[in-house]
């Protein structure tokens, strides 16, 4: 990691957090609703746009809303699980794109200059990874809850949106493993082909899967556990993001298959952790439509994205602002003197 929690953390106080999550504040949605009802349009005519406006101001707590800061956070980490060759590229990819990043030159780059938005990049131990988790638990106890930690600093003060994203070769592994352990179901359902690999290499590691989750199967508590066990340091990050952004009234935005993983730990320990979450897109990865089923979600793209980085949940914030300014600019049936629906 680039740096470190000051205070140390563990798993527990973790927990205590989420045991703590403030509800949302009623009183700016009936605002929106109310206004809603008024504008010039057939109700319910902006169809998903309108929804998200109320998820929205839900979620940020004011009323009128406004979205002017959004920012997209991309957690990078390396798997040990990669020892396998469970993934078409090498495990040095993942440091090669991150200066990729810093250089400008990855999609997530091009999508954050388009929509005016502040790109963050943060490094988890490239150089130690995580463990091989088919083998060993992917990271300690400290290193799972130092992760989390990392990523609830992600959120400072002033944004009002926050999206997030991961790269790291092997996370769809991971990401696998998380989802069987959590959700059970057979392995071949939540193993996908991740970066391109062949019928080979997909058996090899709907094997892997397996063998992980029978491995840490008699140690597990929670969700938590799971995490830790056969998750990643960019992972758990993400988990860490939701949590500080639940706490600091942000709206959140996830990306795809191997971001909606590492929240789904969150749901599966409270099934109201995600309520400020959308899910931007369906990704590719077969498993990622049984996941949205079982944490009650439903993606609102579908454009058939595999790559990661945050690049479809980075393409909700011009949606976003385009269901804001609808919701704030509209006049009224009253202030622009059209006539109202006269057949109910």
């Amino acid at each position: 990691m680039t740096s470190s929690p000051q205070k140390s953390i563990n798993l527990t106080e973790i927990r205590k957090i989420i045991d703590h999550f403030p509800i949302p504040e009623l009183e700016p949605v009936t605002f929106a609703l109310q206004r809603e009802i008024l504008l010039t349009k057939p109700a319910g005519s902006l169809g998903r746009l309108e929804k998200l406006t109320e998820w929205f101001v839900k979620w940020q707590g004011k009323y009128p809303p406004a979205l002017e800061h959004p920012r997209i956070a991309v957690f990078v980490g390396n798997h040990g699980i990669n020892r396998h060759q469970v993934s078409a590229y090498p495990s040095s990819v993942t440091q090669q794109m991150l200066k990729n990043f810093i250089h400008g030159g990855g999609a997530i780059n091009q999508l954050s200059a388009l929509f005016d938005s502040d790109l963050r990049v943060y490094e988890m131990s490239l150089d130690e990874g995580t463990a091989d988790f088919s083998q060993m638990p992917a990271m300690s106890e400290e290193s799972c809850a130092k992760s989390f930690a990392y990523g609830m600093m992600a959120v400072e003060p002033g944004i009002d949106l926050l999206c997030l994203g991961e790269m790291g070769i092997g996370n769809t592994s991971s990401a696998a493993a998380l989802c069987l352990g959590l959700f059970g179901g057979k392995a071949e359902d939540w193993v996908g082909y991740g970066t391109g690999i062949n019928q080979t290499i997909w058996s090899q590691k709907v094997g892997l899967v397996k063998q992980a989750v029978t491995l840490h199967q008699p140690g597990i508590k929670d969700s938590f556990d799971w995490m830790r066990c056969v998750g990643g340091h960019e992972l758990a990050a993400i988990a860490g993001a939701i949590i500080a952004a639940r706490m600091a009234k942000i709206p959140v935005v996830l990306d795809g298959f191997a971001c909606t993983a590492a929240a789904s730990v969150l749901y599966h320990y409270n099934h109201h952790s995600l309520d400020h979450c959308i899910v931007s897109h369906l990704s590719t990865e077969p498993g990622h439509k049984l996941l949205l089923r079982k944490i009650g979600k439903s993606a609102v793209l579908d454009l058939q994205l595999r790559l990661g980085e945050g690049t479809g949940a980075a393409l909700m914030i011009p949606l976003i602002k385009a269901a804001l300014a609808c919701h704030n600019g509209m006049a009224t049936f009253a202030e622009a003197e059209v006539s109202t629906k006269i057949i109910s």
